[in-house]
């Protein structure tokens, strides 16, 4: 299943603490996209998702926002 998460116009660490939210919510094998405005999540996101073991599929920077997909592992 493919979940979404809008963090667009919100700071570190609020986009973390959502994606740790959706993760909760989510099924091994589940994806959540994420769509940021804060180029911080460039950096945050995939530390946060290696620390936890988790994977980032993709990341997608456009002219107003960040696109982000991460895999729920474990």
């Amino acid at each position: 299943m493919n979940h979404k998460i809008d963090v667009r116009r919100l700071l570190c660490p609020l986009p973390v603490i959502r994606l740790g939210e959706a993760i909760n919510v989510a099924i091994i094998g589940d994806t959540i996209e994420m769509r940021a405005t804060d180029k911080g999540v460039l950096h945050d996101i995939p530390a946060w998702s290696r620390v936890h073991g988790h994977e980032v599929i993709s990341t997608e920077e456009k002219t107003d926002e960040i696109i982000l997909i991460v895999k729920k592992i474990v």
